[in-house]
């Protein structure tokens, strides 16, 4: 055993964990989906000891958490617990928008000739407006042309679709970007992975 694949992704109120080994297909990973709300800052570290016993996370390789935009306290504490591994193991540690996680699935939803054209995804937040990010899609690689941001009244983006989290899915397509970055053996500093919190005043926190 090579070491493990870790994904962590808590954007929204249900707690996604996904992990496979490092030399293992992505068709073996283990995938955990739990319903917490508020109870996540009680439960994040007794779900991953569930998927990962704490005696093998130094046998953790690799990682990658999902930054955001969400509810800021749950994806605070995954991005920090995820931070933490990864400093303490010496781990590289990849942040990935949650936007940009959900990007090949909701480029299905665009026209067929749109579908390779930059689309963006955009949510609205009661009483606050609405936060986009803009992609583009080529074969199977998401590039975030722009990363998740508050829209101005004037900011109209088009072609767009509504943001729609599918946990399951978006915490596999973080555990296969996290794969892919193994594979290329990319440098993943843990230090400038940080939430994405578009309505916050004080800017990221």
């Amino acid at each position: 055993m090579s070491g493990w694949l870790l994904a962590l992704h808590s954007s929204t109120e249900t707690l996604g964990i996904a992990m496979v080994g490092a030399e293992a297909p992505i068709q073996e990973a283990r995938v955990m989906c739990r319903s917490l709300g508020r109870a996540l800052t009680n439960e994040l570290v007794i779900s991953l000891q569930q998927l990962l016993p704490a005696d093998q996370w130094a046998d953790i390789s690799r990682l990658a958490v999902a930054t955001g935009p969400g509810g800021f306290t749950g994806t605070r504490l995954t991005v920090v617990l995820a931070r933490t591994l990864a400093q303490q193991l010496g781990a590289p540690l990849h942040g990935v928008s949650s936007f940009a996680l959900m990007a090949p699935r909701l480029r299905k939803q665009l026209p067929a000739p749109q579908r390779h054209e930059p689309f963006s995804i955009v949510q609205t937040l009661p009483r606050r407006g609405q936060v986009a990010g803009r992609y583009r899609i080529a074969n199977t690689e998401v590039e975030e042309l722009e990363s998740p941001r508050l829209l101005s009244d004037r900011d109209q983006p088009a072609p767009a679709v509504a943001m729609a989290v599918d946990v399951a899915e978006d915490v596999l397509q973080l555990l296969r970007y996290c794969r892919e970055c193994h594979q290329q053996d990319l440098p993943g500093p843990w230090d400038p992975v940080l939430p994405i919190y578009p309505t916050s005043p004080v800017g990221p926190v």
